[in-house]
């Protein structure tokens, strides 16, 4: 009986999910023996396009990126999110909050050697906005998504679990309820009573409350819940002393494409 076979693919990312996948393979090889890996720039040369699963990493924040996706989508039976760039936007989406001529200034400034449509030569500025998105957008914004692995990095071992769920035809499921309840379970001290700005009431559990173990505010790394429970933020706020303006800072360093949808 044939394995199934699975394609890596990276937009506009860090690739740190990737290779948090390649550390996990080397823990769990049973997935290896499970399916055949057609394409993986982090691991491999070789380059096929039969595949039955995509994994993504990345967001869509070039023009080329769109049909690039969909030709992903249209090959791949499961396509699959991976990690807050690819989920969320993520961090590349701060960038939708500045001119994108201002952007590509900050980048490249009298550096702008290379661009996707004049790679030889040094185009003018002008000419390397033709490929940029003005927003950078997560995958979902272009193509539909079986399933997400979120997070910055993604999690091991809920990359694991939801491998196996996808090979044994299950709907992966990763937490809908907030990263709080990670923090009782694990008792640590709420860091609004230490005078501190968190996201946990709001954003997805899953990480284990990694940042608050270890006194770091939550980010939003794994994005927002799906039912937020807003009045109850506002009261935890209040006590604090603290207004939803110092929340939604905090939020725009993984949240901003949503922020701004909602604006």
């Amino acid at each position: 009986m044939s394995r199934p076979k699975v394609a890596f693919f990276d937009f506009t990312s860090c690739e740190g999910c990737q290779l948090t996948v390649v550390d996990t393979l080397q823990t769990h090889p049973e997935l290896l023996d499970a399916v055949e890996i057609v394409q993986f720039r982090e691991a491999m040369t070789e380059k096929g396009e039969d595949y039955q699963i995509a994994f993504v990493e990345g967001s869509c924040a070039r023009k080329s990126d769109e049909e690039r996706l969909a030709r992903i989508r249209q090959q791949a039976q499961i396509v699959v999110a991976l990690g807050a760039c690819a989920h969320l936007g993520g961090i590349n989406a701060i960038r939708n909050r500045l001119p994108l001529e201002a952007v590509v200034n900050c980048v490249y400034n009298e550096n702008g050697d290379w661009s996707e449509t004049h790679p030889y030569g040094r185009p003018r500025l002008s000419d390397r906005l033709i490929n940029v998105e003005p927003t950078a957008k997560p995958i979902e914004a272009i193509i539909t998504v079986d399933a997400i692995l979120p997070g910055c990095p993604i999690d091991r071992e809920e990359f694991a679990r939801v491998t196996r769920q996808l090979l044994q035809g299950s709907q992966p499921r990763v937490p809908d309820y907030p990263l709080c309840v990670e923090c009782k379970f694990k008792e640590n001290v709420c860091l609004f009573q230490r005078g501190q700005v968190c996201l946990g009431p709001v954003i997805r559990a899953g990480c284990g409350a990694i940042c608050p173990t270890y006194g770091e505010s939550c980010e939003g790394c794994r994005g927002p819940i799906s039912n937020p429970n807003m009045d109850s933020m506002q009261s935890v706020l209040a006590e604090a002393g603290l207004t939803a303006d110092d929340l939604l800072s905090r939020f725009s360093m993984f949240g901003t494409y949503q922020m701004m949808k909602l604006e």
